[in-house]
């Protein structure tokens, strides 16, 4: 499996266009993501990039690492796995449903 790109501190008006072209100096840019707050549709600082070889990802990872982007320092890492969700109520406790207290 391919190397995913953690991008992170990215100028808020940073695009998926301009997130590949800064990526795609480095090799062929397969995937390239900012993410957005569903709620109000900006974008949250980050992203994720999937290129289509592992050398020209890690050399990307080592050039771009610590340098500006605009204004911003940003920051550049191979992503990390998603940890896994509980799937399950979001709540805590059964507040009392099924048992009796002595108050």
């Amino acid at each position: 499996m391919a190397i995913r790109i953690y991008v992170g501190n990215l100028p808020y008006t940073t695009d998926n266009e301009q997130l590949a072209q800064i990526l795609g100096a480095f090799g062929e840019v397969t995937e390239a993501t900012v993410v957005i707050d569903r709620d109000s549709g900006q974008s949250k600082g980050f992203g994720f990039v999937q290129m289509s070889d592992d050398d020209a990802a890690r050399n990307a990872i080592a050039a771009l690492n610590g340098t500006m982007l605009g204004d911003r320092n940003i920051r550049v890492s191979e992503a990390q796995p998603r940890p896994e969700r509980s799937s399950g109520s979001r709540g805590g406790g059964d507040y009392g449903r099924g048992r009796s207290r002595d108050w």
